[in-house]
């Protein structure tokens, strides 16, 4: 008899974490992996924000935080959200946690009842199911294409709910498409929303900054979905803060109040010292992170290249985040090496057998077609990897 709780047992392994683990168990054992399957920005974190951060060490911010933030920091947040989305909050809609990703498992554990369905459109980022089912939720995946930017429509959400759905869940810029929404998508999925009043949703805007499209568009700005949206933010992918472990969310005051209480429960409040730092970040200019983001579009369009002259990799073209996210059932049902690939799974774990490149299985993101390819990496690197991945198709 396992003595461990059903709960725990029942929870998958973060995919994307778990290619990682195996990525270094090869690298110890001395064999080159290039590694493109974690979402970690491989920049350093900018000057100004480390500077702050010892400025906050110094003067001796050591402490307990409130459970909610720092009532400075959530001001910051609070004048981000009104300069870069024209999203109004208040105090008492602003909550400050350990990465976006407790922000998430906030939200699920104050909204969600036995039973409950969230509609996911698929890819989704990998840990939205778990979190849900975590909280005894049932995930509803909606699948989507690479022939519509891996993008819901209306019509699709529309027949996706039942009497059971509470909340829908995405991201965009997305994880692990890069697909991004445009006001008029997002309109457009508002207008069926409007149907349904007890329909809330969780809109994760952490790429918000990473975009090669222009302006970012929030569920938040349409008056009749403000009281209805959770947006949810943080500092790990724009500012390249993935450790500090500072998200946020803004929020119906009474859903903040909800997440404010499970927190205080579960971790508290944040580090004191990354809060400090992530004040700076919130007043400075989004301008002041560009250059990541310009060689982020650099690497997409050298990614796009080198793939569409590798045969049976079908792309579009992501317009944020920084993945690709190719259609490589092609290869399924061939047979390399003395190894078949039955599915997108056995072809990522071929790549990192025979290529020695980790990239991370669609499976994970609820599209069995695809693999993520994370491009958070040197040019150099991609190239190498590429011609490797080509050179162990051939």
């Amino acid at each position: 008899m396992n003595p461990l709780s059903d709960r725990i047992l029942n929870m998958s392994t973060s995919a994307t974490l778990a290619m990682a683990a195996k990525a270094r168990e090869l690298r110890t054992e001395g064999k080159d992996i290039i590694g493109l399957s974690l979402g970690e920005p491989d920049f350093n974190t900018p000057d100004f924000i480390k500077d702050a951060a010892i400025q906050a060490i110094n003067e001796d911010y050591n402490s307990y935080t409130p459970v909610d933030g720092y009532v400075e920091l959530k001001e910051a947040i609070i004048a981000k959200f009104k300069r870069d989305n024209n999203l109004t909050y208040t105090l008492p809609q602003i909550v400050v946690s350990t990465g976006a990703k407790q922000s998430l498992a906030n939200v699920a554990a104050v909204m969600l009842n036995k039973g409950d369905e969230v509609i996911l459109p698929c890819p989704y980022w990998v840990s939205y199911a778990d979190i849900v089912k975590l909280n005894e939720g049932v995930p509803l995946e909606v699948k989507t294409s690479i022939d519509t930017d891996f993008k819901i429509t209306a019509a699709q959400l529309e027949a996706a709910i039942t009497p059971k759905t509470k909340m829908i869940w995405f991201s965009s810029p997305c994880n692990p498409s890069g697909s991004v929404y445009s006001k008029t998508e997002l309109r457009a999925l508002a207008d069926v929303l409007q149907k349904h009043p007890n329909i809330f949703v969780v809109s994760d805007e952490i790429y918000e900054h990473i975009n090669f499209v222009g302006g970012h568009e929030s569920m938040a700005q349409f008056e009749d979905m403000y009281d209805r949206t959770i947006t949810v933010n943080g500092v790990s992918k724009a500012f390249a803060m993935t450790g500090w472990r500072i998200g946020f969310i803004g929020a119906p005051a009474w859903i903040a109040r909800a997440c404010n209480k499970m927190q205080g429960q579960i971790t508290s409040g944040a580090n004191c010292i990354a809060q400090r730092a992530v004040i700076t970040a919130m007043e400075a200019n989004p301008s002041k992170v560009q250059y990541m983001v310009d060689e982020f579009k650099k690497r997409r369009d050298l990614v796009l290249s080198l793939l569409n002259d590798i045969e049976g990799f079908k792309t579009n073209i992501p317009e944020g985040a920084f993945y690709v996210f190719p259609d490589v059932s092609y290869y399924f049902g061939k047979t390399f090496r003395g190894t078949t690939i039955n599915n997108a799974t056995d072809f990522s774990l071929y790549l990192l057998e025979h290529a020695l490149v980790a990239t991370v299985t669609g499976d994970a993101f609820g599209n069995p077609d695809c693999i993520r390819i994370s491009y958070a990496a040197s040019q150099e690197q991609i190239i190498e990897a590429i011609k490797r991945i080509k050179e162990s198709l051939s």
